[in-house]
């Protein structure tokens, strides 16, 4: 009897374990980007019959998302999120109102029970491996896509089965997947005008995870392989530097490309790069500074460029549980070099909201 009793004690010291949280959960938040804008260079004409020379402005929401996101149990989990885009279809009796889409909507499997947490498998509407990272340390989005994406070389969103991979101790991790490949907003595969899919893998390492300021480094590459028919590639690699600190973000992204868009046409080939640094202070006054270059066409002479200069000054509110607003004024211009009838440059000045919760 009192062996048994020794016995049932030691087991019950031994159980300090916290069994996880199977309790079924699920969440609400919004966010909403609002702005106004400038366009300073080129005027145009409006449409009365004086054809009037005039600077485009305009208000305007540029994205507006409800995100549902929930749990079943520390194994299940998924995200519902519809997003706005501008009605532009010629003849719809729709045009120009803002039209709610889907753009995330998926299953997710948590392996946390047997691997490093934040390991995952997931199915449905889904982040691309890219630019949901990249996103995670420039948080400008409201005020515009990150240069693989504004370029139309990525898109954030499409319809795959992926996972992630954490490493130990939090030296980065791996995420790939197999894709439609033409993005959320397209329905080239769900009509059957497309069957061909893209293979998708980033991976992230933080070589010093242990050191106070270095542990914000972090080197990722990318890699996308996909084909627009068969015999018809299309093919993208980005290598990337980014870094994290209380009072500044920075990061750097080198793109190279390449698209044969028939079996017939000769491949395009295409480069690029993008750096910002975003400086802050204690009171949430932040800057933005960002340069990006593309190279339209490797392969002729003289090279049509495009270049874009954008500089802003933000300021974000303290907020406690999650919360996000941030309100900014900033000025982007692109310039376009060797691409008549192009105009040489344009000039945009805009105050940027974000409100997110």
């Amino acid at each position: 009897m009192m062996v048994a009793a020794e016995l049932r004690a030691q087991v019950t010291v031994a159980a300090g374990y916290t069994p996880p949280d199977d309790t079924p959960k699920i969440n609400v938040g919004v966010t909403i980007f609002a702005n106004y804008s400038y366009q300073d260079e080129p005027t145009v004409k409006d449409n009365s019959p004086q054809q009037n020379v005039i600077h485009q402005s305009s208000f305007d929401v540029t994205r507006a998302y409800i995100n549902v996101t929930g749990s079943l149990s520390h194994w299940f989990s998924f995200r519902i999120t519809p997003d706005i885009a501008r009605e532009t279809g010629t003849g719809s009796s729709l045009a120009g109102s803002q039209t709610f889409r889907l753009k995330y909507a998926y299953g997710q499997v948590n392996f946390d029970d047997f691997m490093p947490r934040g390991t995952w498998l997931r199915i449905g509407a889904q982040q691309t491996p890219y630019i949901d990272f990249y996103e995670g340390v420039y948080r400008y989005r409201f005020q515009g896509t990150i240069f693989v994406d504004r370029e139309g070389f990525l898109t954030s969103s499409d319809y795959a089965v992926s996972s992630r991979v954490a490493f130990p101790d939090n030296y980065g991790d791996i995420h790939l997947g197999y894709y439609n490949g033409d993005g959320y907003s397209s329905t080239n595969d769900q009509r059957g005008l497309n069957n061909q899919k893209a293979f998708q893998v980033r991976g992230t390492l933080r070589p010093l995870p242990g050191l106070a300021i270095w542990r914000g480094i972090r080197l990722t590459g990318f890699y996308d392989t996909d084909h627009y028919y068969p015999d018809a590639k299309r093919e993208r690699f980005v290598g990337a530097f980014t870094f994290e600190h209380p009072w500044v973000n920075a990061g750097f992204e080198w793109l190279d490309a390449h698209d044969r868009t028939t079996v017939t046409a000769n491949e395009l080939h295409r480069d690029g790069f993008s750096v910002f640094v975003t400086p802050r202070t204690p009171f949430g006054l932040e800057a933005l500074i960002r340069y990006d270059e593309l190279d339209q066409n490797h392969d002729v002479s003289p090279k049509p460029k495009k270049q874009r200069f954008i500089g802003g000054l933000a300021y974000w509110p303290a907020l406690e549980g999650g919360k996000t607003v941030s309100f900014m004024v900033d000025y982007d211009e692109t310039k376009f070099k060797n691409q008549t009838p192009l105009p040489a440059k344009v000039k945009i000045w805009a105050f940027h909201t974000l409100f997110n919760f």
